[in-house]
């Protein structure tokens, strides 16, 4: 592939690494490519300092350490400050739907009914520079009303419905370990946050204030307050850069790592300008409880469908970020609910279809008795369904009068305690093969260009198929049953960890498993990927065999994009 370089002088050291396509440059005009060239000078050196502090502090959980409560902070909890007033857009959120940002997707999820859509650039959408910029260009011409789609088998036209019949815009940018290679600044691939942040912001900012709708973003993955606060030195410098009011761009924080979580109170604090709330990224965070505790055998987790929001550590971290978020005057944003209906008239698939709604309306159900001011979709058919639910329980736009104040009875060491707590369960044989499934359709379907695929009714993503890699990956190099796995009562801390049915887990139990899915696969029609499933396998295997866990699946991915 030949660089292609700017040809002007006010664009010196900004280097294209790809094939123009049709339309890039309206994508990308020198302006834009000025404005991201000066966010990397200014920001990527930070952005460095915060990864380093990454790898140090996952050096601290490798080597036995826990998180817990930061004591130089001690102040901000303990403070008496709210966040800024939130914008009449953003006062009921009660339901909202995420998915890709390609332009079907992006219409239909506008006209769903949804109180906001988050437009995907991270966990549902593959990174390649047409998704990119096809993304970018779909966002800016919905922002001006002008987006259409017509679908080339059926002919079918999509068009957006009038503007206040649409479901308020929110962009999600991928998160600071990522880099996009294809624009780099001064030799350095640029962070791929403050590319798609940048470029959306550059195209959209002025307009969407215009309307009184934002911008709005969803920052994604961060681990600390100082994380927070480079975000906000980057929103500072691009209001003024773009002739925005201080605190116009408006921000929700996925609270998706377990770092995060025991700051809380920090990030809101170092964002209380412009934060709208906290959201339970709960796929990741489960992803992230199982890298950070990759090292530590008492806190393997059981197969991922018994990894639920009644699990202890997952139901004490949802009701800490109620309370800290109502606490600040900030939403507090439910989490995604992965099932998807499911087609088909006979029985087995209504069947199906009930079982995956009851438990969709059980979840919601959760979320809004909690204290939750709304929750996440993946599909447009569950709108109704998730608005009934908040519509009955939640009569006003959102529920900060719900404090939670019973949360801080597990103060201090109590509530560290829970947490941590490592979930109980078993591993079965069927488990283990579908994390295999899942991560190998997953990855084949990324390699080629989908970032969203449904999988046994569920829709899956980058997070989710995080959590079945970091699971066969902590399941296979651990020779001991983790505590947390030992039947009760018993001695058996010390015995190998064998699958419920009595097989050991190891890799000859992975490589049977592996061997066995191009078969099973075949019988999967219109397979996403199909034409990459021996790639995502043998990458797969590379992984799971790897004497260090991969920190993410997409970074050793995205290379072979």
């Amino acid at each position: 592939m030949s660089a292609v370089m700017i040809e002007t002088a006010a664009s010196d050291g900004i280097e294209l690494r790809t094939a123009a396509l049709p339309g890039q440059e309206q994508v990308l005009p020198h302006a834009a490519l000025g404005l991201l060239a000066d966010l990397h000078r200014r920001f990527e050196p930070a952005r460095q300092a915060r990864l380093a502090a990454r790898r140090e502090r996952q050096a601290f959980f490798d080597a036995g350490g826990l998180p817990d409560f930061r004591g130089d902070t001690a102040a901000i909890r303990a403070g008496d400050w709210r966040v800024a007033e939130l914008p009449r857009a953003l006062l009921d959120r009660r339901v909202e739907i995420t998915g890709p940002v390609d332009p079907k997707m992006v219409i239909n999820a506008l006209n769903s009914g949804a109180n906001c859509f988050m437009a995907d650039f991270e966990d549902s959408t593959s990174p390649t520079w047409p998704n990119l910029l096809r993304g970018q260009r779909a966002l800016q011409q919905a922002v001006a009303g002008t987006l259409e789609w017509t679908a080339p088998e059926a002919g079918k036209r999509y068009t957006l419905k009038p503007h206040d019949q649409q479901a308020v815009l929110l962009a999600r940018p991928r998160g600071w370990h990522l880099d996009e290679k294809h624009l780099r600044i001064d030799g350095e691939s640029i962070a791929a946050g403050l590319f798609d942040l940048g470029l959306f912001a550059f195209h959209n900012a002025l307009a969407l204030a215009a309307k009184d709708r934002g911008p709005f973003f969803y920052l994604p993955k961060l681990e600390s307050m100082e994380e927070a606060q480079l975000w906000n030195e980057v929103l500072c410098h691009l209001e003024r850069a773009l002739g925005l009011a201080p605190g116009q761009i408006k921000v929700t924080v996925l609270i998706e790592t377990l770092p995060a979580v025991f700051e809380m109170d920090e990030i809101l604090h170092a964002l209380r300008s412009r934060i709208a709330g906290l959201n339970c990224g709960r796929w990741d965070y489960v992803f992230s409880y199982l890298k950070t505790f990759r090292r530590h055998r008492d806190k393997v987790l059981p197969e991922r469908g018994q990894v639920t929001m009644s699990q202890p550590f997952l139901r004490t971290y949802s009701d800490l970020l109620i309370h800290t978020c109502h606490k600040r005057g900030a939403h507090a944003m439910g989490g995604m609910a992965a099932q998807i209906p499911v087609s088909g008239d006979a029985a087995a698939s209504v069947a199906a279809n009930d079982a995956a709604l009851a438990r969709v309306r059980a979840d919601k159900l959760r979320e809004v008795t909690a204290g939750h001011d709304g929750t996440w979709v993946a599909h447009p058919a569950l709108i109704p369904l998730a608005r009934a639910i908040f519509d009955e329980h939640m009569p006003t736009p959102h529920q900060h009068h719900v404090r939670r104040d019973d949360v801080r009875a597990l103060d201090g060491d109590d509530l560290r305690e829970h947490l941590l707590a490592p979930a109980l369960g078993t591993i079965t044989r069927a488990g283990f093969q579908n994390n295999v499934e899942v991560c190998v359709r997953y990855l084949a379907a990324w390699l080629d260009g989908n970032g969203c695929v449904p999988i046994h009714g569920l829709m899956e993503d980058a997070a989710t198929a995080e959590i079945a890699r970091t699971q066969l990956w902590q399941w296979l190099h651990h020779a001991e049953l983790p505590l947390g796995l030992a039947p009760s009562g018993t001695d058996a801390a010390r015995e190998p960890l064998h699958l419920d049915d009595g097989d050991p887990v190891d890799f000859a139990l992975l490589e049977r498993a592996l061997l066995n899915l191009p078969s099973r696969l075949t019988k999967c029609k219109d397979l996403p990927g199909a034409g990459r499933v021996k790639e995502a396998i043998e990458l797969l295997d590379r992984l799971t065999h790897a004497d260090i866990l991969e920190e993410f699946l997409t970074l050793p991915a995205y290379q072979r994009l």
